[in-house]
């Protein structure tokens, strides 16, 4: 088995952190530093910054937080209003994804690293939906442009659903995740935005989750997030 998958399999370490901390050398197998395509025996010991890490089974976490304002998704306890912190669950998590610091709305969290892994790799295609307050009335061919695609970043961005919610708001549903996408393709339409909420990732929605709180995923969302992942 490959160190990468092998951290996966903790529920601990995401393929990211891991390659993070195979860049720093903090991952030793039998006292020696390894590197990113070490391959382990069954009895080999594994052990991050000198202490060991198993597979022995732990109690699985997947959290729905409706997220402020000013929280930023970074599992970096220097930085200033990170997420972690926020939650301060009893045990490791992570966020699955971003959503930046001036938006609010959906995020999950957990410590399954498989299921991160899936989630990220399948970023372009799950949706994502959003409301979204702009500075101007939404008119038919701003809603008709958004969705045709848009120009930012160097490439233009996949055709996606809109709709009207109010006068300067509009609802949207993403299957990319470029950087800043919904900010960017307003501003690249003169529109700018007020105020953005993320409502629902794939089945998961904010189901009435006060702003700040946070919850567990049912045993109904979760079966049919893993079904979506694995189908």
């Amino acid at each position: 088995m490959r160190i990468d998958k092998y951290m996966s399999k903790t529920g601990i370490y995401p393929r990211r952190e891991t390659a993070r901390l195979l860049a720093a050398g903090r991952i030793t197998v039998n006292g020696e530093v390894c590197g990113k395509n070490t391959l382990l025996e069954p009895d080999d010991l594994v052990a991050v910054d000198g202490s060991p890490v198993s597979l022995n089974a732990q109690e699985q976490v997947y959290l729905a937080l409706n997220k402020p304002v000013g929280i930023t998704c970074t599992a970096a306890h220097g930085v200033e209003g990170n997420i972690i912190d926020y939650i301060n669950y009893p045990s490791r998590i992570f966020a699955v994804g971003r959503l930046d610091k001036h938006s609010e709305g959906l995020i999950l969290l957990t410590n399954d690293g498989d299921i991160v892994n899936k989630m990220m790799r399948s970023e372009n295609q799950h949706e994502k939906e959003y409301h979204v307050t702009v500075d101007k009335p939404v008119t038919e061919a701003f809603l008709e442009a958004m969705s045709a695609g848009v120009a930012i970043l160097g490439t233009v961005t996949k055709p996606c659903i809109t709709y009207p919610i109010a006068e300067q708001e509009f609802g949207i549903i993403l299957t990319q995740g470029l950087n800043l996408q919904i900010r960017r393709m307003c501003k690249e339409l003169g529109q700018r935005v007020l105020r953005l909420e993320r409502t629902r990732i794939m089945n998961i929605t904010l189901d009435g989750l006060e702003r700040g709180a946070w919850r567990h995923l049912t045993g109904e969302e979760l079966d049919r997030l893993m079904e979506t992942l694995n189908g």
